[in-house]
């Protein structure tokens, strides 16, 4: 199984770069977008133009805004658009998609970075969000949680870490978080196959030629909870597609 996870900052714009030919000759089972800044009547769009049968829409109220994607090629056993938490689900920030093997989590994180409401509103969706888990994995619930996090986990997933320490994504309470998501039970899997390689990175900011001369941030995940590690097959940041401020994100299962 292939799953391809994407932020696409802007789907409307990503199709004007080409993103049906991405996907069709990618041919993945699943793909995840985020922050589509769209709902879907605003998208002349059919799920089979994005290589799939059911596309599971995710909008936020506010118009042009977040908003998630994922498209799937099996229909899903069920779909849940969020947590159950207003003013979490009404950013347009969750595709929850369960399949045979596992439940499938398409999320973008919030961004913290406009000012001191965001970024606690970001630390308290990091809480929230952490206690869910931990319930869903006692409950044995098989996970793969991808998207984009909004967080550059450790020194290597930063082009500059001393420069950029304790800014908004690369808080230490923001790491910390990350260091417990991964002690709560899941791999990142992209680490699993490559643990110290370094200048991989999914964002790079539009100023400054950020993107030419690779000063980036590996701040998108594909992660899976314990019991799947042994299924993986394959993981790869897709560095070298364009169309987006982010690169796609692949792997495979067996």
């Amino acid at each position: 199984m292939k799953i391809i996870s994407w932020n696409v900052n802007g789907i409307r714009a990503c199709l004007r770069k080409g993103l049906e030919d991405f996907v069709a000759t990618e041919a993945a089972d699943i793909f995840c977008v985020q922050e589509t800044k769209a709902r879907p009547e605003q998208v002349e769009i059919e799920p089979e133009d994005l290589d799939g049968v059911e596309a599971y829409w995710s909008s936020a109220e506010k118009k042009g805004y977040s908003g998630t994607l994922t498209v799937v090629k099996e229909p899903a056993q069920s779909v849940k658009y969020g947590l159950g938490i207003s003013k979490f689900d009404s950013e347009g920030r969750f595709v929850v998609t369960e399949h045979r093997d596992f439940d499938l989590y398409n999320v973008y994180f919030p961004n913290g970075a406009m000012n001191e409401d965001r970024h606690n509103y970001k630390m308290d969706f990091l809480d929230t969000f952490y206690k869910h888990l931990k319930k869903e994995l006692k409950r044995g619930k098989s996970i793969v949680l991808l998207g984009d996090y909004n967080i550059a986990h450790t020194r290597i997933d930063i082009h500059d870490p001393d420069r950029l320490d304790g800014v908004s994504g690369f808080k230490p309470e923001e790491r910390e978080w990350m260091d417990r998501f991964f002690d709560l039970g899941f791999v990142d899997t992209y680490r699993h196959f490559y643990p110290d390689k370094t200048d991989v990175y999914s964002w790079w900011s539009y100023r400054q030629l950020a993107r030419q001369n690779n000063r980036g941030w590996r701040i998108d995940y594909i992660s899976v909870s314990e019991d799947l590690k042994s299924s993986l097959k394959s993981a790869e940041v897709m560095m070298h597609i364009e169309g987006s401020d982010h690169c796609p994100l692949k792997v495979e299962l067996k």
